[in-house]
């Protein structure tokens, strides 16, 4: 249940505070993006299975791998793709953070 509810408020509530500090005049546009970069999931649809609890994504997954975090980190470096790099490097540092603390 703890590690539940640490995973889904770093996904989700996290996101916002980083938008509201970082992306302040646009923070509502900013969060919305950071959540829509949930869609990096969808690579889990090619797991079999699908979901499995027990399962680190880190390294896994397609989109979360260290090759997809170093494209991911290049988009830092562009204004019009910065918030997604953001909303994605995030959420592949929660996933890391649940690997790690709940060590599965």
């Amino acid at each position: 249940m703890l590690q539940t509810l640490v995973h889904y408020s770093l996904h989700f509530l996290v996101p916002g505070l980083i938008a509201f500090i970082f992306f302040r005049k646009e923070w509502k546009k900013a969060w919305l993006i950071m959540l829509a970069t949930m869609l990096v999931d969808l690579d889990h649809l090619v797991a079999s299975p699908i979901f499995d609890a027990n399962r680190c994504s880190i390294n896994f997954h397609p989109l979360h791998t260290y090759w997809a975090m170093a494209v991911y980190t290049v988009l830092l470096f562009f204004k019009k793709t910065r918030i997604i790099a953001v909303g994605l490097l995030f959420h592949l540092f929660t996933d890391y953070l649940d690997c790690e603390l709940f060590k599965i």
